[in-house]
């Protein structure tokens, strides 16, 4: 393309300038994830059967430590570790451990979260998340994925619960297990990080 009238020169300026204002925008970076031994994002939520907002921080104030659950109500693997979750939240809270589980999905309504804790036991704080604004601080991905904090806000473990959703009999891995039992007898955790796998969280 010629402009009539317009020095070389200054037509590649043009040209340059016309190609920026065409560029498409820079894809959006995806929020980093919090490293072991780096402090978790602090997060206040409502909890999905109405009540008061529940903060992060109260409960680390209580607690020999705090196992953060991105859940789902729908999600295949999700459903399969339900019966886990809710037997070990009970287990662990007589040893001074908090279980709390956040719903991120816009497709899962608070009364279905709500309804879906109820029906599997859930002894602990059920969470909504609207926005995945928390899903978002914690470079959350997939349901079941498991964060453990210490007193202090410390990310201890990242990851899964154990290594099958399906018939816990076949779990040869507890990692979520061994990592709360390094915790509660003053050790490192074993396995830090494990790879979480599941559904996609369905953000906004």
């Amino acid at each position: 393309m010629k402009l009539p009238g317009l020095a070389p020169a200054a037509f590649a300026t043009f040209a340059t300038v016309l190609t920026l204002g065409l560029a498409a925008p820079a894809p959006a970076q995806k929020p980093e994830a919090p490293k072991i031994g780096a402090v978790a994002p602090d997060f206040t939520l409502p909890p999905a059967a109405g009540g008061a907002p529940v903060a992060l921080k109260d409960l680390l104030a209580k607690s020999k430590a705090v196992v953060v659950i991105f859940d789902a109500t729908k999600c295949p693997y999700a459903k399969g570790y339900k019966e886990r979750v809710a037997t070990m939240g009970k287990e662990y809270a007589g040893k001074g451990v908090t279980f709390v589980t956040i719903n991120s999905n816009k497709t899962e309504p608070a009364a279905e979260v709500a309804e879906d804790a109820k029906k599997h036991g859930f002894a602990f704080p059920v969470l909504k998340d609207e926005g995945n604004k928390v899903a978002d601080l914690y470079a959350a991905q997939k349901t079941p994925e498991i964060y453990v904090l210490d007193p202090k806000g410390t990310l201890l473990y990242r990851g899964r619960i154990d290594e099958t959703h399906e018939d816990p009999k076949n779990v040869k891995s507890p990692d979520l297990r061994n990592a709360l039992e390094a915790i509660l007898a003053g050790k490192p955790v074993p396995a830090a990080e494990t790879k979480a796998f599941g559904c996609s969280i369905k953000r906004v």
